[in-house]
């Protein structure tokens, strides 16, 4: 259902509530050509009724000659502050950026958030963002399952339809996206949901089953017959299976870069109020796929760079899978078994 400018102003409040926005503070709003003018619209106006200076960032796009794709996570090339000095500078300047474009994956983000600027991403259709405030308790879940993640020195995943994967831990940070800024330096993704880990270089070693029912992103479509990633050393050496096996090995070859079939990162979704059946409701320039990167109890994984976490891999190619079904274990121990959640939190109608 279509969402009404004052939900959607109320929701932003919450969020910017949660993200401990301040009287006075410097609010500036990142966007580009594809900016939803909903969301910028009621933004600008909960962050004003909440007494910051808001600014509005608006930078041309880039990418457009090299990408397949209008999604913004599809090509993770130069992005519009690349070289641009005086949008860093004014981005640096503030205490908050709400990225209504997405910057992702770039030196720059990096040296925005390393001088405290908090960065909150937001690109998703008002109803999704709507249905998908972050709370308090969407934290808590979220940072209990980093915390045992930073702890592990091995996530393991088996499934049903023949997934038996193992990722050594411990060189990469683990990291919880729960949709809101409430520290600084920090970035985060609202909707969110999920902890998420990346394996040590060149150990991850296995095999990957994406089956009937899994979804592939960028390309936004559920999978109609198994494919089969062999995974050696840490890299995808081989993709089979039939038509969706072949769609995604000719997509990634296009970028013509062995990086790209690495293993990123790895986790599981949290969020009960994302839907596994979202995506298939939607036109596929509508949303960049959140509902499905979140649902509670998928195993995602990621194939690509991970120069987020401090790595050096920057491939422009980025690839999020997740899974359902699986069992997804620590060190042995079970955090989700066959696509449930075993944490003992709550449904958010008993909270």
């Amino acid at each position: 259902m279509p969402v009404s400018d004052h939900q959607l102003i109320q929701a932003w409040r919450q969020v910017l509530q949660l993200s401990q926005l301040q009287t006075g503070q410097t609010v500036t709003v990142l966007t580009s050509a594809a900016t939803h003018p909903q969301n910028l619209q009621c933004a600008m106006i909960a962050a004003q009724d909440m007494g910051a200076i808001v600014n509005r960032l608006d930078l041309p796009p880039v990418n457009a000659d090299k990408a397949l794709s209008r999604d913004s996570l599809a090509y993770l090339g130069t992005t519009p502050l690349t070289g641009n000095k005086a949008a860093i500078a004014a981005l640096k300047a503030s205490d908050m950026v709400l990225d209504l474009m997405t910057l992702l994956f770039s030196p720059e983000q990096h040296e925005i958030l390393a001088g405290g600027t908090k960065i909150l991403l937001a690109v998703e259709p008002p109803e999704v963002l709507v249905r998908m405030v972050p709370t308090a308790a969407d934290r808590e879940r979220v940072r209990a399952a980093t915390a045992k993640i930073s702890q592990a020195r091995e996530m393991s995943v088996v499934s049903a339809a023949g997934t038996d994967l193992r990722c050594p831990l411990g060189e990469f940070p683990a990291i919880a996206e729960y949709g809101y800024v409430d520290e600084k330096g920090r970035w985060d993704h609202w909707p969110s949901g999920f902890a998420l880990t990346w394996p040590n270089e060149s150990q991850t070693q296995g095999r990957i089953v994406i089956d009937k029912g899994d979804i592939l992103l960028p390309q936004k479509c559920y999978v109609t017959e198994p494919i089969t990633l062999t995974v050696e050393n840490g890299f995808a050496v081989r993709i089979e299976g039939g038509m969706h096996a072949e769609l995604l090995s000719e997509y990634m070859a296009s970028f013509n870069d062995p990086e790209a079939y690495a293993i990123s990162h790895i986790g599981w979704g949290l969020q009960p109020r994302a839907s596994w059946t979202t995506l298939g409701l939607y036109d596929r320039e509508a949303t960049i796929g959140m509902d499905a990167r979140a649902f509670e109890g998928n195993f995602l994984f990621s194939l690509g760079p991970n120069n987020e976490a401090g790595g050096k891999r920057t491939t422009t190619c980025h690839i999020d899978i997740p899974l359902r079904r699986c069992t997804v274990r620590l060190d042995g121990q079970d955090m989700v078994k066959d696509g449930k959640v075993l944490d003992g939190f709550p449904a958010p109608q008993q909270r």
